[in-house]
Order: structure tokens, then C-alpha cells, then sequence
């Protein structure tokens, strides 16, 4: 057994019996109170769902296991001459609650190397997709499902696996898909932009720079650059779209590729992932409708009332739970600041981040005007010569994978059941309200 899974496995041991005497003790008490707008408002709010990983606090922000990101950002192990922290060291904390050790860090950074092997199969697949017509976050979940057929634990099911072995053969899948996503997210980078020009894997880099390097982007900056990303994309608690969609299908006793792929679906989506790749859209809309590529303040707060006049949301702006600025946005401006401040559109990220929040709150109408980690990542990216906006979301799907897949790890070890809420019809609300007046 390896490190990593000796380790979970400990803790897992201590936190079945923890909640066992949790549930047994306090089991009906009540937790929450649903109102009907939550119940019209797609179940906002509502607290009902565990997730162990991560943590989102409305003024403070994310939280992985109890740690900020910026306490991550100085906690979390740096090798490899990295300056930002190694996702690979986020991960083992999710995993195990334990911040993780420079040794610890290596050991996973070389396990991942080693399961990362993308067949043939999948390769051809990907190479009969027509990628003027076919997105590349398509593209990346029909790799994921192809993948499917490699899932150790659709085959250990099969057989008859004991339940109490569902969640280490959970954690084999995960540790092979993720170790696979740089793989898979490269090919279709370079098939879809650069010609099928690909370029091979350097065992000798850790998770992120490989995949940077396999993207074509070797500069130490940029490398570091996917380290920070790929750390503060990993996570957002479990009621986003994505994380639940990924718990809600593995709850069903789907396997990792099932359930990932179902989650990349629904990341895929305007309202969720796609938002970074709407933010560059809008920008380079606004540097076209005001004939200048260095639109100045006045001219830019102008713009985003225009753009509110029509209707149309300024994208990377609000957040369900949020209510200050993102801190996920603020490490990015942080990064922006050290590596990349002259830059004409980070300039325009930080003008329109002075402008919008005191425009939205002047509505009176929005609870969060701040910004959100979509606001920024385009610019940065854009910068170091990834430029295809359409390619963003799929940089956040390795990113998001992270976390969901640590999260599948703990509901099999949980056994946490089949999640199945209790829907009403429009007809049973009224007849609960008038039952309520009489």
C-alpha cells in the first residue's frame, strides 16, 4: 500500500467512527430551514450535502481543510525551484487532512508521473473529432468517458468487490485519472491549435510544469503560473455544479470516469466554468466597440453600464455565496503584480475590477458586486501566450478534478448513500401555504 493511501486510510478509520457517533447522538436534530424561494431557487443555501474537502465561507473565502489560500500559498511545499505551492501538496491535504511534507510532495509529484499513460485508443478517438466544430471541453469529456473502459473499479464491481473495499479501489482510479488529465488536456491543445504538433512528457517535471511543458509554454514563470492555477481552481465545497454533479453521479456507484466526465459537463456550462473563457469575450467586445486596445477608466466604467442597460451580466463579476472580493482573484493580481503588471490586458482586468463593484452597488440589487476568480485567470493566460479562450475551461477542469475526485475518495470510504432529495409540485406548495393560513 502506498504512502498516500496508508494514510487516508488512518484517517478515514478515525472519521467513520467519528460520524457514526455523530449521527447516532445528534442524528435528528435539525440543521436547516428551507424556504420556498430556495426551493424555486435551485436549492441556494440549502445545507444538505457533506463534502470534507474544502470549505466556503461568504467574507473569508475558500477553505481547504480549515487552511485560506493564502495560507496555503505559504504552507504548501515548493520544489522543483517553484515559487507558488504544488497542487500536488493540495491534494494529499484534502485527501488526508495533513499538510503535507517536501517528501511527501515528491513521492506523489513521481507516483502521478508514473500512471500517466494515455492508450491509443483514446488518442484515435480524439483525433476523428473535428475540432472546428467540436468544443474543446467535448472534446476533453468523450476522452474522459474512453477512458472508462480502463476504470479498475468497473471491473472490481463486476467481479463482486466487499463493500468495504469500494473506496480503495476509488483511490486507484482517481490517482490514474488524474495523473492522465495534463495528458489528455495537452493532446487536445496541440491537436486542436497547434496542428498535432505534440510534444512529450518530461518525467522529470511535477504535475503542472509537465503539463505546461507539454502545452508548449517552458518559461519558469509560466510554469509557476499552472502551479498557482491549478492549486486555488481545485476546490469550491461541494454545492457548485461541478463538484455536486460529480458526487451526486458517483453516488450511484459510478466510477471515477463516470462521474468526472458528468462533472466536466456540467462545468462546461455559461453560468459555471465557461464564465473565464466569457470574460476575455466581453473584454476584447469592449477594447473593439471603443476603438482602443487601452481604454481608460472613465471610458471603461461607461462601458459596464451600457453592458447592465441591455441586461447582460459583466462576466467574473458576483458569486452565489461570496459577499468580498475572491481571494482566488486577489492571488492571481497578486501573481499579475510580480511577474507581469505592464501588461495591457491585466491593466484592463484592474480597471474594470475599480469600476464594476461601485456601478453593481449602486443597483442596490446585487448582494456580491466582487469579482471572482474568472475575472482574472484570461489575462493571465493571455499573457503567456495562451490565447485561446476556448481552451480555459478545460485548464480548469484538470484544476477542478482535484478536489471532486478527492471528495469521491471520502464518499466511498463514508459509504455515503444514494443522494435522492424529495422534489414538489407547484400544486403541493400552494396547498402547504393555504394548509399554513388556515
Amino acid at each position: 500500500m502506498d504512502r498516500l493511501k496508508t494514510l487516508f486510510k488512518a484517517q478515514l478509520i478515525s472519521s467513520v467512527e467519528e460520524i457514526k457517533t455523530l449521527v447516532k447522538s445528534h442524528g435528528t436534530r435539525i440543521i436547516d430551514n428551507v424556504q420556498i424561494e430556495q426551493v424555486y431557487g435551485g436549492m441556494r443555501g440549502i445545507q444538505s450535502m457533506i463534502w470534507e474537502t474544502s470549505s466556503l465561507d461568504s467574507s473569508e473565502g475558500i477553505r481547504f481543510r480549515g487552511y485560506s489560500i493564502p495560507e496555503l500559498r505559504e504552507l504548501l511545499p515548493k520544489i522543483n525551484g517553484a515559487t507558488e505551492p504544488l497542487p500536488e501538496g493540495l491534494f494529499w491535504l484534502m485527501l488526508t487532512g495533513n499538510l503535507p511534507t517536501e517528501e511527501d510532495v515528491k513521492w506523489l509529484s513521481k507516483e502521478w508521473q508514473q500512471r500517466a499513460v494515455l492508450s491509443d485508443t483514446v488518442k484515435e478517438l480524439l483525433d476523428h473529432l473535428d475540432v472546428k466544430k467540436t468544443h474543446p471541453m467535448t472534446q476533453f469529456s468523450i476522452a474522459i468517458m474512453a477512458m472508462q473502459s480502463e476504470s479498475v473499479f468497473a471491473q472490481e464491481y463486476e467481479n463482486g468487490m466487499n463493500k468495504a473495499s469500494y473506496w480503495e479501489i476509488m483511490y486507484e482510479d482517481c490517482m490514474n485519472l488524474i495523473a492522465k488529465l495534463p495528458l489528455v488536456a495537452a493532446f487536445i491543445y496541440r491537436k486542436s491549435f497547434y496542428d498535432n504538433q505534440h510534444i512529450a512528457a518530461d518525467p522529470d517535471l511535477d504535475w503542472s510544469a509537465n503539463f505546461a511543458h507539454m502545452l508548449g509554454k517552458d518559461e519558469p514563470a509560466f510554469k509557476d503560473l499552472m502551479r498557482l492555477y491549478m492549486t486555488i481552481h481545485a476546490d469550491h465545497e461541494g454545492g457548485n455544479a461541478s463538484a455536486h454533479t460529480v458526487h451526486l453521479v458517483g453516488s450511484t456507484l459510478s466510477d471515477a470516469y463516470l462521474s468526472l466526465a458528468a462533472g466536466m459537463n456540467a462545468l462546461a456550462g455559461p453560468l459555471h466554468g465557461l464564465a473565464n473563457q466569457e470574460v476575455m469575450d466581453w473584454i476584447y467586445d469592449m477594447i473593439r466597440d471603443l476603438g482602443t486596445p487601452n481604454p481608460s477608466r472613465e471610458q471603461i466604467a461607461e462601458y459596464v453600464k451600457t453592458t447592465l442597460s441591455h441586461g447582460v451580466v459583466v462576466p467574473g463579476y458576483g458569486h452565489a455565496v461570496l459577499r468580498k472580493p475572491d481571494p482566488r482573484f486577489l492571488a492571481q493580481k497578486d501573481f499579475a503584480e510580480k511577474h507581469c503588471a505592464d501588461d495591457p490586458m491585466v491593466q484592463i482586468v484592474w480597471h474594470v475590477f475599480e469600476e464594476v463593484p461601485p456601478i453593481l452597488e449602486s443597483l442596490g440589487k446585487v448582494k456580491n458586486p466582487w469579482p471572482n476568480v474568472d475575472a482574472h485567470s484570461g489575462a493571465l493566460l493571455e499573457h503567456f501566450g495562451v490565447k485561446e479562450h476556448n481552451f480555459y475551461t478545460v485548464m480548469f477542469g484538470v484544476s477542478r478534478a482535484l478536489g471532486v475526485l478527492a471528495q469521491l475518495c471520502w464518499d466511498r470510504a463514508l459509504n455515503l448513500p444514494l443522494e435522492r432529495p424529495k422534489s414538489m409540485t407547484t400544486e403541493e406548495i400552494k396547498g402547504f401555504l393555504s394548509n399554513s393560513n388556515n
